[in-house]
């Protein structure tokens, strides 16, 4: 049984800006996996940080608890324009992955949004809430343990898929539900028609797709999330995701590249290299679990 006084020590970590970014984000995914109500404040206290990544990460982490309790501070982010699009975003999206049809309203209101990344997300937060409610249920378990943010499509030929993946003439919802039955799918053709998606369509729909590419996990990706990343052109939501994804896969071949990054001229860019390499680090240790915080505390007690 986890204590208050454990949780608190974890989160102390996490909004303790002096500490490693690194140590954050595992402090972050100690308290996801804890859950509970004093984690869920723990996690909103930090929306104050100076890092776009971090709190973008906050975002996530709250919608795939799925607790009601975070949404009056989901909502306060996603109204807040002081907050990075990345953030607001990611805010919107979290809305949607808990899944209360409460939010509708506001999901709807900030489909039009001038920030062009919060308004698509906002839209895909509708249409899965929509979803939910007309088939009055969760789409079925993802296997990389995930609440996305749309359901997979139901078809299963990967040439299909990648087809509507690609058109830009489908709807985004349409496009992401190909995303993710490509995903669920696995193996090189589908992980090769994700990577051609890093080419095509808004800076929020590549963002997703490097994001499943990390979930895949696979090596054959590498050339084309390097490219992405090393390509200033792509906006920065974008080069985060492919960091990230190359640390997860976690290959000698992401390594000089994301040591390179750890450089990068956009924080964004930079904080996620140096997670990224500690992500490959952990992948290629012997450490149990990433999201240590907890084991950490209790070694030092």
């Amino acid at each position: 049984m986890v204590t208050a006084e454990e949780v608190a020590a974890i989160g102390r970590t996490l909004v303790d800006a002096a500490q490693p970014l690194p140590a954050r984000f595992r402090a972050l995914f100690t308290l996801r996996n804890l859950g509970g109500r004093a984690a869920v404040e723990w996690i909103g206290r930090a929306f104050g940080d100076g890092s776009a990544l971090l709190k973008h990460e906050l975002a996530y982490c709250l919608g795939q608890m799925q607790d009601e309790a975070a949404i009056p501070l989901l909502v306060r982010v996603l109204e807040d324009t002081s907050q990075e699009p990345m953030v607001r975003h990611e805010a919107g999206e979290a809305l949607g992955a808990i899944g209360n049809p409460s939010v509708l309203d506001i999901l709807k209101r900030y489909s039009e949004d001038p920030v062009v990344e919060v308004a698509e997300t906002c839209q895909l937060a509708v249409r899965r809430l929509e979803w939910l409610q007309e088939n009055k249920q969760e789409p079925g378990g993802s296997p990389y343990l995930s609440v996305d943010p749309a359901p997979p499509a139901e078809e299963t030929d990967v040439t299909k898929l990648r087809e509507t993946l690609l058109d830009e003439s489908c709807s985004l919802f349409d496009r992401y539900r190909a995303m993710f039955a490509l995903r669920n799918l696995g193996g090189q053709a589908a992980v090769l028609a994700l990577a051609d998606g890093l080419r095509s369509g808004s800076a929020l729909f590549r963002h997703e797709i490097g994001y499943v590419l990390g979930q895949l996990q696979d090596e054959a990706c590498v050339p084309q999330l390097t490219a992405a990343l090393r390509d200033r052109s792509q906006s920065p939501m974008v080069r985060h995701e492919c960091a990230e994804a190359l640390g997860s896969i976690a290959r000698p071949s992401c390594l000089e590249t994301l040591r390179a990054f750890a450089r990068d001229e956009e924080r964004v860019v930079r904080e996620s290299c140096e997670v990224a390499l500690d992500m490959y680090q952990y992948e290629n240790g012997t450490q149990f679990q990433y999201a240590d915080g907890l084991c950490k505390l209790q070694a030092s007690a």
